[in-house]
């Protein structure tokens, strides 16, 4: 490294060392290691491909377009972080669980907090659109044990593939969308719909990104629940329709082999689908 009066001056072969050495001594010591590594793997990145100049200011110019995107209702990054797959590899990092245990997957954008509480076996699609679902099982521990108390929140979009957020001048409020609490028995049920795949919105620049590498948008047929109870671990998740093609290329990476559920023929004659599916919690103090 070149010096000058005992000053260290940027190089290409120095580059990691002449930025992370600038970081000061009284630095919070997590982000110190956070942005050092992050450096590390950022300029390796830039060398490994040999960035040129132009394509550092695409890249520019396509970040600060995704933060343009971002409002209230629509956040471009956590879309991005998404279809890079950051969004589950972070989930999987944080969610460890011991085998027998409910996978994890991502939250997703469309969870609205405060849905309201709903009696077992109620319908929670208002919009009387979709084929009728009943959905069914149990809050068990890992002994098989059922989980008096829990609480299940549960969404998913309508027919049309929307949730009710997206169109609220055209769905019911709480479409689609009930909190559900369990009795001494730990089982759970309640009516919806069979949910249908949909695309995560492509007219932004994820989109834009996601057409030039020939990736679809498109996300398999799911429903969500966040499964939680006192001295257990929350389980944030989905259960997927098992026969839906984009299982296997789920734009956000949010498909886990152990979340398939099928989707049989009703046997009451209101609900034309049945759909069951055990949550399996882990003790909080088993992390």
């Amino acid at each position: 490294m070149s010096t000058a009066k005992g000053i260290d001056y940027f190089t290409e072969a120095a580059s990691v060392e002449s930025v992370n050495a600038r970081v000061g001594e009284d630095v919070n010591p997590r982000l110190s290691k956070v942005m050092a590594s992050l450096v590390r793997h950022l300029h390796a990145f830039a060398k490994d491909v040999e960035l040129t100049q132009e394509e550092w200011g695409v890249a520019i110019d396509f970040l600060t377009r995704t933060g343009q995107m971002c409002d209230g209702n629509r956040q471009e990054f956590i879309l991005l972080s998404d279809v890079l797959g950051m969004s589950m590899l972070v989930d999987a990092i944080n969610n460890r669980r011991p085998s027998g245990a409910t996978e994890n997957t991502v939250l997703g954008p469309f969870h609205v907090a405060n849905a309201p509480v709903r009696n077992m076996g109620d319908n929670i699609s208002l919009d009387g659109k979709g084929e009728s679902c009943l959905f069914e099982g149990r809050i068990i521990d890992l002994d098989g044990k059922p989980v008096s108390g829990a609480t299940l929140d549960v969404w998913c979009d309508n027919a049309d593939g929307y949730y009710d957020v997206q169109q609220p001048d055209i769905q019911p409020k709480w479409n689609n969308r009930g909190v559900f609490i369990t009795g001494e028995d730990g089982r759970y049920a309640f009516r919806g719909i069979r949910p249908v795949s949909y695309p995560i919105p492509d007219d932004g620049p994820v989109g834009q990104m996601l057409s030039a590498l020939g990736r679809h948008p498109n996300r398999p047929a799911h429903m969500h629940f966040i499964v939680s109870a006192d001295g257990y671990e929350t389980v944030v998740t989905h259960t997927f329709v098992a026969d839906d093609p984009w299982l296997t290329s789920d734009a956000v990476f949010g498909v886990k082999g152990s979340l398939m559920s099928d989707y049989v023929p009703g046997d009451a004659g209101d609900t034309q689908w049945k759909s069951s599916f055990d949550f399996v919690l882990n003790r909080a103090d088993q992390s």
